[in-house]
């Protein structure tokens, strides 16, 4: 199978955000109904994640029942959520917002219900909107991966962007009122 990921050679110089998250700082949520960070998702994930040194984010979680795929083991649409969350932590460490635009994670051994997976992501780079990032799923060693991925964030205005789907949120309100602020 042929990846259609390939991080440009021309890639534009980076900088810590002033405001970002210092290293072993939790970092916020997306939203607080995130699926995949929010902290009111009653079904999510629940992911903590972590600025680490550089352009890097921790994260562990821990894989409940719920997220029974095959017998006894993960399913692989709740991994690559998670691989999605994580990573889409990457461009909060250089400032823009982002959103994805491309996700590939490859599977390498099951992961079993019960465990605790761990998440390391890191920035790749950036070529003008796009941001680049790759992460690693273990159950404790690094070096033994259960789980790959890489992902292309787009940069966007959060206002236009999420403006015709405000009205679906539960919060929209909330939303509304601190979209309407200068």
């Amino acid at each position: 199978m042929k990846s259609s990921f390939v991080v440009p050679a021309d890639l534009d110089a980076v900088q810590r955000h002033p405001k970002a998250a210092k290293a072993g700082e939790r970092m916020r949520m997306h939203n607080p109904l995130c699926y995949g960070c929010g902290e009111e998702s009653a079904e999510g994930l629940h992911l903590q994640m972590f600025a680490g040194e550089d352009f890097e984010v921790t994260a562990t979680m821990d894989v409940a029942a719920r997220f029974e795929g095959g017998p006894g083991v993960i399913h692989g649409g709740v991994l690559s959520t998670a691989f999605d969350d994580v990573m889409g932590m990457i461009p909060l460490l250089i400032g823009p917002s982002a959103v994805t635009v491309h996700l590939e994670v490859d599977y390498q051994r099951p992961i079993p219900i019960g465990s605790q997976l761990q998440f390391t992501a890191k920035l790749l780079g950036r070529q003008r909107r796009k941001i680049y990032a790759e992460g690693i799923a273990h159950l404790g060693d690094p070096d033994e991966p259960v789980a790959t991925g890489h992902a292309i964030f787009v940069t966007i205005d959060v206002r236009e962007h999420f403006a015709d789907h405000l009205a679906n949120s539960r919060l929209a309100d909330e939303y509304k009122a601190r979209m309407s602020r200068p």
